[in-house]
């Protein structure tokens, strides 16, 4: 039995951020009933992160709403609306990520639904809150991480701004969003009682850079200065970066200069035996380490550096990685299926609890796929 079996929760979200919550909540074992508009569905299945289109929609889409069904609905039509409210009366989550004022437009506020369903978590993801002059910008994942000062902890100091390559934003507030929801859920069965439960992209992000904003606030408010080269963090001192070598690229965690000198044949690196000065000359020796790692494969320094419990890790790219015992023994990629019959490959939850893994074989719905049981069922 998964953790969440028997929890309903009615989702009207679209894109990623809060649809990662329910996915997330799915894995775990809960019924995920996503309503979507007719004809057009969650606006994601339109959404191209490349030319790759699964089963004539988007590779996103399919991603993260594996595990979930589909139930059509027009919110502005009074029939359709009628029919979700029955959904929301036996819900125990809502879930959505609609800009500020929309729900209230729609009849669906957190007021008016916990007078239907009192003990319903109802849950939200905002792109900047609720309150404040950009309430109703677009909560879209790179302006997020372009207001938040996170593109200037990346790259080196001759970089501008630069972005992290993935939808971090929207994955880190489906993550806590779902956090929230888990928490209300355990409130309820303590209490009976329902939560509204509310994040922001913004203020995610801002937890995120929760080590750096707090440094910056006890150095003075100095600006951020990133590495002049093989930069992978805006404040740690040498070694911490990406080097080339002979054969490919090397990362190098925290360590010890002198010892990893010592342990590499660079003589250089034992000019500096102080910790600060693996911070106030992180650029020196970076460029140090740079020089000499070149000398040799990723393979050779590994040998050298790994028996002596350095931090260090050969950097792979997807077709070396999946070939590598290491990540073939975590089956971490697993077949759904969707309800036509196709098949496709994805990642699997990565929560294991009492020794198992949630995996499940259900791909992501087709538009309306599921309308007519859940009606059958659940609202006649």
């Amino acid at each position: 039995m998964k953790p969440l079996q028997d929890i309903l929760i009615v989702d009207l979200s679209q894109f990623l951020s809060a649809p990662s919550a329910s996915l997330r909540l799915a894995d775990l074992g809960a019924r995920v009933i996503k309503v979507e508009r007719p004809e057009t569905g969650d606006i994601c299945r339109q959404l191209y992160v490349s030319n790759v289109i699964l089963n004539g929609e988007s590779s996103v889409f399919r991603a993260i709403n594996r595990n979930k069904e589909s139930f059509q609905a027009d919110l502005k039509v009074e029939e359709d609306k009628k029919q979700v409210l029955k959904l929301i009366e036996k819900a125990d989550v809502l879930v959505h990520n609609f800009r500020p004022g929309v729900m209230e437009r729609l009849g669906l506020d957190y007021e008016t639904v916990k007078n239907i369903n009192p003990s319903i978590i109802y849950a939200n993801i905002s792109g900047y809150g609720e309150e404040g002059p950009w309430k109703t910008k677009p909560g879209q994942d790179l302006l997020l991480q372009s207001l938040s000062g996170l593109t200037w902890l990346n790259g080196k100091i001759s970089d501008g701004p630069v972005p992290v390559g993935l939808a971090i934003v929207d994955i880190l507030s489906g993550a806590h969003l779902a956090q929230g929801i888990l928490a209300a859920l355990i409130h309820k069965a303590k209490t009976g009682a329902g939560s509204k439960v509310s994040v922001s992209m913004l203020e995610s992000i801002l937890d995120f850079q929760f080590e750096s904003i707090t440094t910056f606030y006890h150095d003075g408010g100095a600006p951020t200065i990133r590495p002049e080269s093989n930069s992978a963090h805006a404040y740690l001192g040498a070694p911490y970066g990406i080097y080339k070598t002979k054969s490919g690229y090397i990362s190098l965690a925290m360590g010890a200069i002198p010892l990893i000198g010592e342990l590499i044949g660079c003589e250089a690196l034992s000019n500096y035996p102080e910790r600060e000065s693996w911070f106030n000359n992180r650029n020196e020796i970076k460029k140090i380490l740079a020089n000499h790692l070149l000398t040799n494969t990723t393979e050779h320094w590994l040998s050298l550096l790994e028996p002596a419990d350095i931090w260090c890790a050969k950097v792979m790219d997807w077709e070396q990685l999946f070939a590598h015992e290491g990540f073939k023994i975590l089956e971490m990629i697993q077949n759904v299926k969707m309800g036509d019959g196709f098949e496709y490959k994805t990642t699997r939850c990565p929560i294991k609890i009492d020794g198992e893994y949630f995996t499940s074989t259900v791909g992501s719905p087709s538009l309306g796929e599921h309308t007519a049981a859940i009606v059958k069922e659940l609202i006649t």
